[in-house]
């Protein structure tokens, strides 16, 4: 077949058929009508079973079977077949070039042939066709609206890592293609996850044969006319992983990988952790479900940036993470993994805290250690008073907890009034630390509620700040009275949302 392309030549045409997915029968009548009546027919291969028929028929033919011969991969034989294709239209002629199945399903010459058409003004008709996925439809008795995924065995490598419909693996035509498509399915699904094999579909001796995944490539029986369905996971079934997120951070803190990811250690990213953790609950205070999936995924980020620091130093991996959490979880949950009974959530938290003392027990000699120094000093504060709470270190109701305060807050205006700077500050935290002592008795967090109040404060005072903009106002020439009906303003707005 010549590749050479003429000039001055009136440019023929190409139709392109297919030839169903393999019974003479299934052959529409138009294809039939175009395939008995033409002269330059042209098939991708002749290994098909309607051509014993179109033989038998005296169609005549030329087949592009001997490119898979000549060539070292499949992208090679279908670049040369669309390139002669339109060499012989460029030349005149009238091709007829015909596929297995449909002409646009799993048929990478057609998207060839058409690009190059384009290039070269040549006319291009595609016949509609049957593909084999219109038989295995009605064998399974599924409704593609369901969702299915068709996917050619040479682009298994691209599998969707979160694909939760149905499989189509078309062109299995080799044990070698079957075991890569085996080993790309068990990255996602069990090794013994149930697959049907599927053979000659259409013909006498068609088969769908249910194997166990692990199977594929051990069958005798695999040729050109093999295929796979993969039956969709169940929702339940369906799992993520951490792992694309673990691969950018290797690929961040290797030798060609950035800079600053590099040279960041435990202590460097300290703060980073905790200001994103304070993200996450600004999410959660918005109620904004897109910003805290976002937040999350920072969190997440930092966790796996600490674990492959700590795997590069050899003293733990992101799985021991997992594994670690994992067993403490069980471990701490006896009435759901174990035959422990509980009553209600707060016999739960009592547990937890005595399997927690048994844990730590060894390596804790205070009540109040476990309480890092390292958290802000609200939440610390709360954490002390609780553990000192458990021991019965507490009052039994709230009232005097109540005078407390009062009797911190006159401290506190006496030393002021004396004028002791040090006094002053140390009467202060007498004063918030029964603060939070009272807001534990309230059952208040009191970090999240000093956050509510500062993000309040916040839009209040972007509301004051919008006013003196919209009205061209000057701050240094405004006074309070002013400025305070500005913010009663933006309380009564927020009071009209809520």
């Amino acid at each position: 077949m010549s590749n050479t392309l003429q000039m001055n030549v009136i440019p023929g045409s190409i139709t392109i058929v297919g030839l169903g997915p393999g019974s003479f029968k299934l052959l529409t009548v138009e294809t039939w009508d175009i395939l008995r009546t033409s002269h330059s027919i042209y098939l991708r291969t002749a290994k098909h079973p309607t051509v014993d028929e179109l033989q038998s028929r005296n169609v005549r033919f030329s087949s592009y079977d001997f490119l898979y011969e000549e060539k070292a991969d499949f992208d090679e034989v279908y670049h040369a077949i669309a390139t002669d294709v339109i060499a012989r239209a460029v030349n005149g002629e009238q091709v007829v070039y015909a596929v297995p199945g449909s002409p646009l399903v799993a048929e990478r010459t057609v998207g060839f042939i058409r690009s190059l058409a384009a290039e070269r003004q040549i006319a291009v008709t595609i016949v509609p066709g049957m593909s084999f996925l219109e038989v295995l439809y009605t064998r399974l008795g599924i409704d593609p609206i369901s969702g299915v995924t068709v996917l050619d065995s040479a682009d298994i490598d691209q599998l969707p890592r979160d694909i939760n419909t149905a499989l189509i693996v078309t062109q299995v035509y080799s044990g070698q293609v079957a075991s890569e498509a085996k080993l790309a399915l068990m990255e996602l699904l069990p090794d013994d996850y149930q697959v049907l094999l599927i053979r000659n579909l259409s013909l006498e001796d068609e088969e769908i044969r249910p194997i166990a995944l692990y199977e594929l490539d051990h069958q005798g029986d695999i040729d050109h006319l093999t295929s796979l369905f993969v039956p969709a996971r169940s929702r339940t079934a369906t799992t993520f992983t951490v792992d694309p997120l673990i691969d950018v951070m290797a690929r961040l803190r290797s030798p060609d990988g950035c800079v600053w990811d590099i040279e960041q250690t435990h202590e460097s990213l300290r703060r980073y952790i905790v200001e994103e953790v304070y993200e996450v609950l600004e999410a959660i205070d918005n109620r904004d479900p897109q910003a805290l999936c976002e937040e999350l995924g920072d969190v997440l980020l930092q966790l796996v940036f600490h674990a492959r620091i700590a795997e590069e130093c050899g003293a733990f991996t992101m799985q021991d993470v997992v594994d670690e959490v994992t067993g403490k979880m069980i471990r701490r949950h006896p009435h759901v993994f174990g035959n422990i009974t509980v009553q209600d959530a707060a016999e739960v938290v009592l547990n937890w805290d005595q399997i927690k003392q048994q844990e730590k027990g060894a390596e804790r000699k205070s009540v109040l250690d476990g309480v890092s120094p390292g958290l802000p000093s609200l939440m610390r504060s709360f954490k002390i008073q609780s553990k000192a709470a458990k021991v019965g270190f507490d009052w039994n109701n709230i009232g005097p907890v109540w005078d407390k305060l009062v009797e911190e807050w006159e401290e506190l205006k006496e030393a002021v009034t004396v004028g002791d700077k040090e006094a002053t500050e140390g009467e202060f935290g007498d004063f918030l630390f029964a603060a939070v002592n009272l807001a534990r008795f309230l059952q208040i967090e009191p970090e999240t509620a000093l956050n509510r109040t500062n993000n309040k404060f916040i839009n209040r005072f972007s509301y004051i700040e919008s006013k003196v903009n919209q009205q061209k106002l000057d701050w240094k020439a405004l006074n309070l009275d002013t400025l305070d009906e500005f913010w009663n303003e933006a309380k009564a707005l927020e009071r009209k949302k809520q």
